[in-house]
């Protein structure tokens, strides 16, 4: 039977939108599903995965009874214990013939401590028993084996978020791989437990895996890793080894989907690039110390993703900051890539992902060349469009603002509005159009340049990159044109931003050129107006010039650093749209003995 036909003739799968998620719901929440669960109990695990790195820091924190949860503080000595959990299936089909049309049922996570949602989702994810892991006590392992007996006992059947396929995966992939550390010491009761709900976890995840779709939870890289999850469950539990082979299809079928022929992720964010080949590396890695083959496409994966990690790598090996992207840990970074062991270096056009590298002398430019993921993946996504930075040998100069990884309401509001991107902003509007029905950010994109064109150009050393896009063609009629150019020595860069109009309109529009700097860079305007003077922290100068506009600095915040918000500025050219086009040139010069 073909993967489209199984999909096709499941009837959770021909129902769509809320009707479907209804319908899940009542179904995973009865009791004959729980039966359905039931199942032999594995003696042991055949194997453990490799887990990710902790933080002993943050381990020791939480022996103390402070969690740090998706930028958020909790004290708990056990955070499942801080409310009571309703059962799972009371009243869930009466709430369901109450609940106004499009709601969602009700949620039990949602009581515990009044935790936000993103709140839940790393802590029923299990990750940090990687920090605890790193404590290596056994005061450690005392902590984590109760932990886990208290989410068995309150959520060890069925509810919406704590077995969403993208939390569930999470979360049985840090289980197996942190049993060895946990499980020494333990008593033959809690193993029992702990196996028994593995293998019933296990069990759910499969039945999701073969629906597919939505019911592998919010589209994105979390349904990979749903995915990584059920391939590793089918290695490390007794008698999955010989039902390997179902598993392994369809997590290479998701894996195509998402990994691009030029090795980047289809949601083009570099943070997610990164987790998602330390994903496939340590998947790698576990089916190798099982004796398990490799399958040639999650190889052929891993060899295009670790030219692009590169690729999105600034002079001080960190990454850059598009689409919900921070800073990283460059000891992190060279660990994932150490640990691939795919050599390559950088491309320097990534045309599926969309993004530019223009590379001379100490410079390297950045730039944003495509159009936003496709729709229900773009969680991530920033209205950056034609956004860039640059960096000067381990320097950065020019920025995006950056993300707060777990941001709501205003904060995410202002990270992802072109405004926080060093791009053209016209009449103070984002080119894409997040959606906020009842004034709740979504994460879903409305109006979005549906055109972005990027053309390369290389000439003894410069590059030359042309792009263009229509992201403010519904609201105005108006194509924004960028073309940036580095000369072979790397120390003149020169942009042009042009608007034209494609539709009949008098009305002038005004736009700006924002250029957001590091935090590290001090900026002055000259006298003339027309000119800023830049002083990166090792004293190295540039002058930036433009023509068609008027120079201002204004202030502006950086959210790439790990430790929390900078101040930093930005210099903005402010012109105005009046005729049917208007052209912005400008020129960033390194100063000679500078």
């Amino acid at each position: 039977m073909s993967r489209a036909a199984e999909f096709s003739e499941s009837p959770l799968r021909r129902l769509s939108g809320r009707a479907g998620e209804w319908l899940e719901r009542l179904v995973f929440s009865s009791a004959l599903y729980r039966v359905l669960l039931f199942g032999s109990t594995p003696a042991s695990l055949l194997a453990t995965p490799e887990g990710p790195a902790g933080d002993a820091r943050a381990g020791a924190a939480i022996l103390a009874g402070e969690w740090l949860l998706a930028g958020e503080r909790l004290a708990a000595e056990d955070p499942f214990k801080r409310a009571p959990h309703p059962s799972a299936t009371a009243s869930l089909a009466a709430a369901s013939a109450k609940a106004p049309e499009g709601a969602s049922p009700a949620a039990p996570e949602e009581a515990l401590g009044g935790a936000s949602e993103p709140v839940l989702i790393v802590l029923h994810g299990f990750r940090w028993l990687a920090d605890l892991a790193s404590v290596d006590s056994d005061a450690a392992r005392a902590r984590a084996r109760a932990l886990i007996a208290s989410w068995i006992e309150r959520y060890g059947e069925w509810s919406p978020l704590a077995w969403r396929a993208d939390v569930l995966g999470r979360r049985l992939s840090a289980w197996l791989a942190f049993y060895p550390f946990f499980s020494t010491a333990a008593d033959a009761a809690f193993r029992r437990r702990f196996l028994r709900s593995t293998a019933r976890q296990a069990r759910h995840l499969g039945r999701l895996a073969r629906l597919g779709g939505r019911s592998l939870g919010p589209a994105g890289h979390g349904r990979l890793e749903a995915l990584v999850a059920y391939v590793e469950a089918a290695a490390c539990l007794p008698g999955g080894k010989d039902r390997l082979s179902k598993p392994v299809a369809r997590f290479l079928n998701e894996l195509e989907r998402q990994v691009l022929p030029d090795g980047g992720h289809y949601q083009r964010s570099p943070a997610v690039h990164l987790a998602v080949l330390d994903m496939l590396v340590r998947l790698r890695a576990t089916l190798v110390a099982g004796r398990h083959a490799v399958p040639p496409g999650l190889q052929a994966a891993i060899d295009r993703m670790a030219p692009m990690l590169r690729f999105f790598r600034h002079g001080d090996g960190r990454l850059a900051l598009f689409n919900h992207t921070t800073e990283e840990s460059e000891v992190a970074i060279d660990a994932v890539l150490k640990r691939a062991d795919a050599p390559g270096k950088p491309p320097a056009s990534a045309p599926h992902t969309g993004f530019q590298r223009l590379e001379a002398g100490a410079s390297l430019a950045l730039m944003d060349s495509g159009a936003p993921p496709p729709p229900e993946s773009e969680a991530y996504a920033h209205a950056g469009t034609l956004s860039f930075e640059l960096s000067y040998g381990k320097e950065r100069v020019i920025v995006n603002c950056g993300a707060r990884p777990y941001a709501t309401g205003d904060w995410l509001t202002a990270q992802r509005a072109s405004a926080a991107h060093s791009t053209l902003v016209l009449a103070d509007t984002n080119s894409s159009d997040f959606l906020t029905p009842h004034g709740q950010q979504t994460g879903r994109i409305g109006r979005r340049p549906r055109h972005v064109l990027a053309r390369r150009e290389e000439a003894d050393g410069a590059a030359l990159v042309d792009a263009s896009h229509d992201g403010y063609e519904p609201p105005f009629g108006v194509l924004h044109r960028r073309r940036l150019y580095l000369a072979a020595d790397g120390d003149d860069l020169r942009g042009e931003d042009r608007l034209a109009r494609i539709r009949v309109a008098h009305a002038p529009l005004a736009f700006a050129v924002r250029f957001h700097l590091h935090p590290d860079v001090q900026a002055s305007l000259m006298q003339d107006g027309k000119s800023a003077l830049l002083r990166t922290a090792s004293r190295i100068g540039f002058r930036l010039d433009a023509v068609g506009g008027r120079l201002v600095i204004a202030e502006s915040i950086y959210l790439g650093a790990a430790g929390g918000s900078r101040r930093s500025e930005q210099i903005v050219i402010e012109s105005t749209l009046a005729g049917e086009e208007a052209v912005v040139k400008w020129s960033l010069k390194r100063l000679r003995g500078g």
